[in-house]
């Protein structure tokens, strides 16, 4: 039943993102010059060790690569972090911080959330137009959790939402996969040689 339930969830979620996806293309966004951020996810010390190792090796160098890239071009790295309040992790606390292997810096904003959705009750969406922003790459972790959900959120604020195809984190190698099967995807070679066009 619990599988069941998990697949017509991911049946409905797919069936949202392609309508969202093609209203964006058929408004023309596509066309449109990209201002991008990077949104890197609850990569927390708390929720690290739950995730499937092969997806961690291959993402967080990922994940490093693209922060290294957005600092290289002066764009926006926006850190996001989950708090819940009942069960933590809490603000201060070891495992509510990233751990240091991780290349963010100091300077990049940093948002703490409590819905999977990072856009609900938080000051992401007007950080990002402060910024001017109207596209942003998604990566972290929960793909099946929290990396869906502000996907989801920002078609929603109407920005031009992709995944980072190698950096995404689930708890299982084959939930990240069926992820990239129903959500807009970009390969990291793909992020580079579009920011190095933009220069």
């Amino acid at each position: 039943m619990k599988n069941l339930t998990v697949t017509l969830v991911l049946c409905f979620c797919m069936t949202c993102s392609m309508l969202k996806a093609q209203e964006k293309i058929s408004a023309g966004q596509l066309g449109k010059e990209i201002y991008p951020a990077l949104l890197v996810i609850d990569l927390q010390n708390d929720y690290l060790p739950h995730m499937s190792e092969g997806d961690k090796k291959t993402a967080l160098d990922t994940i490093n690569s693209a922060i290294g890239l957005f600092h290289k071009n002066n764009l926006p790295v926006i850190r996001i972090y989950h708090h819940d309040v009942l069960r933590g992790p809490q603000p201060g606390t070891k495992g509510f911080e990233y751990p240091k292997s991780v290349a963010i810096a100091g300077s990049d904003p940093k948002v703490i959330k409590q819905y999977q959705d990072a856009f609900a009750k938080t000051c992401l969406d007007s950080l990002l137009k402060a910024r001017g922003v109207n596209t942003v790459f998604l990566c972290g972790l929960s793909a099946t959790g929290c990396v869906l959900g502000t996907y989801f959120g920002a078609l929603d604020h109407d920005y031009l939402a992709l995944m980072l195809r190698e950096g995404l984190i689930s708890p299982e190698t084959k939930q990240t996969d069926m992820i990239r099967e129903i959500c807009r995807t970009i390969s990291f070679g793909s992020v580079k040689n579009m920011l190095n066009r933009k220069r």
